[in-house]
């Protein structure tokens, strides 16, 4: 069955086709600097065997496992202790989201991010709620990756441009719409006449009704229509 090829994966297999050895430590500028421990989630085996090596050939970071299965990676995964786990969703049949959740409790401290092509928000917010601390795309580039990975250990949330975009978009959903068949009749009516510029009291004459009730009526408006002054009540109505 052919698969589409990632820009991660074009990337990474001619430039890590050997590995070169694990680095312990990295020298800059006469101090250490910590390397960050990574363990991989991939069901392709060829994808997964060049991250690997990607990592190890990388300053700054360590591979300390590759597992092609839900399976091992939850019998294996707790004795690695990785700081960073890079989590594919399509798992050789089983969801990769399901093994976020069943890992998160007995790795509180482990930082999992999803690295798939896939990108509907479904599956999106399925992985974060499972515990996912980032989600990102196979097509960002082998540099923009371990850009990701010293963000998380940094207490940051990567994710790819366009997925951060979808949820953006979730948190800005328009005010509630209310027309004016939302309205009770009398509140109809109060509007109407509120429309043909009728103050309160010649309102709670021609309804019958008192001052304080035709208040009442018109707070009761604002409140639906979600406005604050009369002209946009009548404005709201005359749209609508």
């Amino acid at each position: 069955m052919s698969r589409t090829i990632t820009f991660l994966e074009a990337s990474l297999s001619p430039l890590y086709a050997t590995g070169r050895g694990v680095l312990e430590e990295v020298i800059v500028a006469d101090r250490i600097t910590e390397v960050i421990s990574v363990s991989i989630v991939e069901d392709v085996s060829e994808l997964r065997e060049s991250m690997a090596k990607f990592f190890r050939c990388s300053p700054g970071f360590r591979c300390v496992s590759a597992y092609g299965t839900m399976e091992t990676a939850l019998r294996l995964l707790p004795a690695d202790k990785p700081q960073v786990i890079l989590m594919d969703i399509n798992l050789a049949g089983k969801s990769g989201i399901e093994c976020v959740s069943r890992l998160k409790p007995v790795m509180p401290d482990t930082q999992i991010v999803m690295l798939t092509v896939f990108e509907d928000s479904e599956s999106i917010f399925q992985a974060l709620s499972a515990g996912a601390t980032g989600y990102l795309l196979k097509r960002l580039s082998p540099e923009k990756l371990l850009e990701a990975i010293r963000d998380v250990m940094a207490g940051g949330s990567p994710m790819s441009a366009s997925i951060a975009r979808k949820i953006v978009r979730s948190f800005q959903k328009p005010a509630p719409q209310v027309s004016k068949h939302d309205l009770s009749p009398r509140e109809k009516q109060v509007l109407e006449l509120l429309a043909r510029g009728e103050g309160y009291k010649q309102i709670a004459g021609e309804l019958g009704i008192s001052i304080d009730t035709v208040r009442t009526y018109i707070r009761r408006i604002y409140e639906k229509l979600f406005v604050h002054t009369r002209t946009q009540a009548v404005a709201k109505y005359l749209a609508q």
